[in-house]
């Protein structure tokens, strides 16, 4: 309650709109979601290659070349390893969208 008896929210307190914290709650879902399918779908040197592509390492992004160099593996593979999982991605994440 506040000095003149009115109920105060903790949304009040903290000064946020409503929006931004649905908005930040989702993201956080929505990213947790992601990382349980790199795990479930993809294959180690498929996610290995989307996570430091992607800057989803502490390392931060990396080019294809520089991901190639550090597999022993040509940049071209990496693109088509990096086209497949991001294919499988899409396909899972769209499944599991249309279940909700």
């Amino acid at each position: 309650m506040d000095k003149e008896g009115n109920e105060i929210s903790l949304i009040d307190v903290l000064g946020t709109d409503i929006d931004d914290i649905i908005d930040q709650v989702e993201l956080k879902v929505q990213i947790s979601k992601l990382y349980e399918q790199l795990e479930k779908i993809l294959t180690k040197r498929e996610k290995e290659i989307v996570l430091l592509r992607y800057g989803l390492t502490t390392s931060g992004y990396k080019t294809q070349r520089e991901i190639a160099q550090k597999l022993d593996i040509s940049r071209s593979y990496v693109s088509r390893i990096e086209k497949r999982a991001l294919k499988k991605l899409r396909k899972e994440l769209k499944s599991e969208k249309s279940l909700i």
